[in-house]
């Protein structure tokens, strides 16, 4: 028997369905009105030009492990060193992309009970045709099938981005970038779908950073603007930021430490800034200065129309040296506590009823899913709650996420799913998992009698189609 037919981890065709008799049917039927809908991603980070190159994927590990720091940082706490993984690398050998490959399936039990064995498993078995139990005894048959498959045409970047129905994705690109690759994609008459930049000029306004004044004078550079001035600054970001509406944007990502807003007047301002530029500011005055960018931020956003999107709450870079040695986004960021309800007052009171904003609140905490971010986006009609990120986008913790935020705030104040991923062969296992998730939900109030089932009917396919649509302006 091949080892790639032996006992097998088959894909149930009711996963993450409610298991009870009276739920599951309505679950199913509300599951059919969106399973085939096209895939809205309006938050992600697949780099644009993997579409551009459109060039063979190297190997299983470069594809489905190396890049994915949700896979690699399990492996880590489990005495698997990031460098016999790739991490950091580049390109790798074929013996070094097969050993790194053999530790994802000999510590395959480690992903029990986690999300991370829901996708890699739709992933092998929907879009390799693999159904076969990772572990020591079938990782080199995996390997090589996976290898064969990705020397076919029909795994090539945009084979998979059509095949798996993707309508519009998101990038998340630097302010300086020239979004070159996504004038050729838009150009392109031969590619389907929208591939967006979204505006991300975190390093910019955390005047604290070693780096900080190299990045303002490149962004000035770029803009033409001299950004030796906060008013040289500002109008820099309303440059750069109509460069990307230019090229397709329909958000501005930001993520901090904390969400906090408070306006300075604009001689503290410029001199805040003016000792930033020194490199003379303090802790305290580089948080200040933060705080107010943010809420220039939001106003930019009003005048642009630009949804605004706040993912705060990371400790990025908890391991010295991880991050020396490998760099960001390698597994070791650990989620804060969260707080929104006094730190997003200013720009509230300033913003949040105006007609053109949208601000899209995410959360690493899931204490303020009911505490805070319900009633802010149960008032004030600028608010939508984000939906669970990172390390909530995991099916119980989507199921709380739901429950506490639908009670306060109704379905039709949240973002839509997003799945923030680098993984492209994630992209539709992560969807598909929030809309078996929701189905399951929405059947659970059809049961109880809260709402008809035709309904809940069109709230998921509102969900999946309507909620990212109105929000992110598609």
């Amino acid at each position: 028997m091949s080892v790639l037919t032996a006992p097998t981890t088959a894909l149930h065709p009711d996963r993450l369905l409610p298991f009870e008799r009276e739920l599951r049917p309505i679950a199913r039927r509300l599951y059919e009105q969106v399973q085939h809908l096209p895939i809205l991603s309006p938050h992600g980070h697949v780099d644009a030009r993997l579409l551009v190159d459109d060039e063979p994927f190297a190997d299983p590990t470069s594809l489905l492990l190396t890049p994915d720091h949700y896979v690699t940082r399990l492996l880590h706490a489990s005495g698997v060193a990031l460098d016999e993984l790739g991490v950091g690398q580049g390109p790798l050998a074929e013996d070094a992309a097969r050993r790194a490959w053999r530790h994802l399936c000999e510590h395959w039990a480690v992903f029990r009970g986690t999300p991370v064995r829901y996708w890699l498993e739709s992933e092998l078995a929907e879009v390799f045709g693999i159904e076969a139990q990772p572990g020591p005894a079938t990782a080199d048959a995996i390997f090589d099938r996976i290898s064969a498959c990705l020397r076919e045409p029909q795994f090539r970047p945009r084979a998979l981005f059509r095949r798996f129905g993707i309508e519009v994705m998101a990038t998340t690109d630097d302010p300086t970038d020239d979004l070159a690759a996504h004038l050729i994609l838009s150009a392109d008459p031969t590619f389907e779908g929208r591939v967006l930049p979204t505006f991300r000029p975190d390093r910019y306004l955390e005047s604290g950073r070693s780096a900080w004044v190299h990045d303002v004078t490149r962004l000035g550079a770029t803009a033409g603007v001299d950004t030796g001035t906060y008013a040289g600054w500002v109008l820099a970001m309303e440059q750069r930021r109509e460069h990307f509406r230019a090229h397709g944007a329909v958000s501005a990502d930001h993520s901090h430490e904390d969400v906090g807003t408070a306006a300075l007047d604009a001689a503290d301002a410029e001199r805040l800034y003016a000792r930033a530029v020194r490199r003379e500011i303090d802790p305290a005055g580089a948080t200040a200065l933060r705080r107010h960018m943010l809420l220039e931020m939001a106003r930019m956003s009003v005048d642009d129309g630009l949804t605004m999107t706040l993912h705060p709450g990371v400790r990025r870079g908890h391991h010295g040296p991880t991050l020396s040695r490998f760099g960001p986004d390698t597994g070791h960021d650990i989620p804060l506590r969260g707080s929104f309800t006094d730190e997003l007052r200013p720009l509230l009171e300033r913003y949040g009823t105006h007609p053109n904003l949208r601000l899209v609140l995410f959360t690493l905490d899931e204490s303020t899913f009911s505490r805070e971010l319900a009633p802010l986006a149960g008032f004030y009609p600028s608010v939508y709650v984000g939906a669970p990120w990172w390390f909530l986008d995991a099916p119980d913790a989507v199921r709380r996420w739901r429950s506490a935020v639908t009670e306060t705030a109704g379905l039709s104040r949240t973002s839509g799913f997003i799945d923030d991923t680098r993984a492209l062969c994630s992209i539709p296992a992560r969807h598909d998992m929030a809309r078996r998730l929701d189905a399951g939900y929405l059947a659970r109030l059809v049961a109880e009698h809260r709402l008809r089932e035709d309904e809940a009917a069109e709230a998921i396919v509102d969900l999946v189609d309507g909620r990212p649509r109105e929000v992110f302006r598609l």
